[in-house]
């Protein structure tokens, strides 16, 4: 391997001068890029969140700014970019009712909370009728639905449901655990009612 030459090293150091330079003009326009942030989402965190993302980008893409051009325009469009994404995938994600993740026994406390009283197992099975059973399962979307009866029903591991689906496995992992989140909502209404 041969030694930098001077001009290697000269090119070097001016390189990480441009780079410094373009992040302390980028960090003084901070404050502006919040305050968009902070209109374009609905709380503070997200908004520090889109503004970090932002720098993030930024500062991977620094080459990418022409210096000499609106810098604070530049942010900004990387800023409305990442949002528009973000706005994206909330769109793709199915719509859900929030459940307590942290409790396994939210259907019984559900159903407590409806009679006012403790419940036994019997007494909850007996509530609920295959009918309803179908009904919830219909509930929950088409591609969690699927992997959720192919590993709770089908009894199939979770390497052949990825198979089957042609899916990876942690999509599967994924699947599952949300469909049983939905499920689990949508049974707890049905008993409640």
């Amino acid at each position: 391997m041969s030694e930098p030459t001077e001009t290697d090293a000269r090119r070097i150091a001016e390189e990480a001068r441009d780079r410094v330079r373009f992040e302390e003009e980028a960090l003084d326009l901070s404050d502006q890029v919040f305050r968009v942030a902070r209109h374009l989402v609905g709380s503070r965190e997200e908004a520090e969140d889109l503004m970090q993302e932002t720098y993030a980008r930024a500062f991977r893409s620094w080459r990418s700014f022409t210096p000499g051009t609106n810098l604070r325009a530049w942010l900004l469009r990387i800023l409305t970019n990442l949002n528009i994404d973000r706005g994206r995938r909330q769109q793709r994600a199915p719509q859900t009712t929030s459940i307590d993740e942290h409790s396994d026994y939210y259907l019984y406390n559900k159903i407590e909370e409806a009679e006012g009283r403790p419940l036994d197992e019997e007494r909850v099975i007996e509530k609920l009728s295959q009918g309803s059973i179908v009904d919830a399962l219909a509930h929950v979307p088409h591609n969690f639905r699927d992997v959720l009866v192919l590993v709770d029903i089908g009894e199939f591991s979770y390497a052949d449901t990825a198979q089957i689906l042609d899916i990876p496995i942690g999509t599967v992992m994924s699947r599952l655990h949300r469909a049983r989140r939905i499920l689990k909502g949508e049974l707890a209404e049905e008993v409640a009612t």
